[in-house]
């Protein structure tokens, strides 16, 4: 029997030619529909939005005060102008304007057309209906300027984006209501392997419980999303084949765990050279080396491994991505900090590695990460204890206690 950890033949893959070759067998989906800006939180934008106003509407004013023209500013000495009407949030002075005059107005306030400065009302004194300013007072502050954020027919928001809470805000501001988006993608989950047990049902020797079914629930709970639960599927090469028939006719994606390895009951690889094609086969990756990623049709499928923190590692670092890819979204690189490690660890060289750890920041402001735990990948709870992954290069053959490392925080859906 040969060892198939030791790939003489055909060596592994690096992570960054993993995630080129799944770009490039990825067509990014096109349909799109119209939905109101309620529903559209975490949606992906399908066409560019084009501002039908200025933003801000109109010149207001930043702070409450006194409104007035710049060129009845003395610029060397104290000057005093008539009050002559007030411009609400909402209520504007609509009144005509003469040389030496001035208004009243408030935050938001609109500034009236003939007026271009206004000045903090805690640097006036008021007597009656006379204001009187003090020297030196700054021509055009404290107005917000008509376009100044975004000009009317400009860009508002560029497609494709997935849209936030702030872009939300964005388009309602420029009074848009609707906007077009792309559809949903349609992903299936499960899980294979004959150990595996409901939860609520008693363990059998040698069983376990379907974690990795919940994680995958739980990590792909994205509006962008619709996904359906197939549930777990035991070792049985025709029953997943005909699953994985029947889920690739109506969905975009399906993820599997387990089953990618090369063991005698796992046949993923197997299925997808019957009834689709395999695109690539294990990463030079610790954790998640059996990885296999392929189509069934114009479905694409991610196998994971069965190992509980590789498929959140594997989903992480590669699934996501090539979900990106099908939203027509840009390929985003995951957020690195360098941090002070605070133990050693042992590394042999060969294959990227992710180790969990936890980051933390020191009194000085430095960064700091320590391992969560113990590090095999069926280790689930320090997983749950970590907060970032110490990323060890290929080469790298330990770290020593102080040396700098690169780590990445932990996150799904990367804005």
């Amino acid at each position: 029997m040969i060892d198939a950890c030791i790939q003489t033949e055909n060596r592994l893959l690096t992570l960054e030619e993993t995630l080129t070759r799944i770009e490039s067998s990825i067509e990014p989906i096109i349909d799109a529909e119209k939905v109101n800006l309620h529903d559209a939180l975490g949606r992906v934008l399908a066409e560019s939005v084009i501002s039908p106003i200025d933003l801000p509407y109109h010149n207001n004013a930043s702070m409450d005060g006194y409104a007035l023209a710049s060129s009845d500013i003395n610029p060397n000495h104290p000057f005093s102008l008539n009050l002559i009407g007030t411009s609400w949030a909402g209520h504007p002075y609509d009144g005509s304007i003469l040389p030496g005059q001035c208004v009243r107005i408030f935050t938001g306030g609109v500034v009236p057309e003939a007026l271009d400065t206004v000045v903090m009302q805690e640097h006036v004194q008021r007597i009656g209906e006379i204001v009187h300013f003090p020297a030196k007072v700054q021509a055009l502050q404290h107005v917000r300027i008509a376009g100044e954020d975004i000009a009317k027919n400009a860009l508002l928001i560029t497609a494709p984006k997935r849209l936030s809470a702030i872009d939300l805000g964005l388009l309602a501001s420029a009074g848009i209501y609707q906007v077009n988006i792309k559809r949903k993608i349609k992903i299936a989950f499960l899980s294979t392997g004959d150990e595996l047990t409901p939860l609520g049902q008693p363990l059998a020797p040698g069983n376990i419980y379907d974690s990795n079914r919940y994680m995958l629930s739980a990590l792909l709970k994205e509006e962008a999303f619709s996904t359906t639960d197939l549930g777990a599927v035991p070792d049985d090469k025709d029953r997943l084949e005909n699953l994985l028939t029947a889920a690739a006719e109506t969905h975009d994606a399906i993820i599997t765990t387990g089953g990618a390895s090369v063991g005698e009951a796992d046949f993923i690889q197997e299925i997808l050279d019957t009834i689709g094609q395999v695109e690539l086969w294990k990463i030079a990756v610790k954790p998640g080396k059996p990885l296999a990623f392929g189509s069934i049709g114009n479905c694409r499928l991610f196998g994971l491994p069965g190992n509980p923190v590789s498929v959140v590692l594997a989903f992480q670092r590669i699934v996501i991505p090539g979900l990106r890819f099908m939203a027509g979204l840009s390929p985003e690189k995951p957020l690195q900090l360098t941090a002070i490690c605070q133990e050693s660890i042992k590394k042999s060289p060969g294959r990227l590695e992710f180790i969990r750890g936890v980051l933390s920041q020191s009194d000085n402001g430095e960064h700091q990460v320590r391992s969560a735990g113990k590090q095999g990948s069926h280790i689930l709870s320090s997983m749950s204890y970590a907060n970032c992954f110490i990323v060890l290069p290929g080469d790298c053959q330990g770290i020593k206690k102080g040396d700098r490392v690169v780590v990445e925080p932990l996150s799904t859906w990367i804005d």
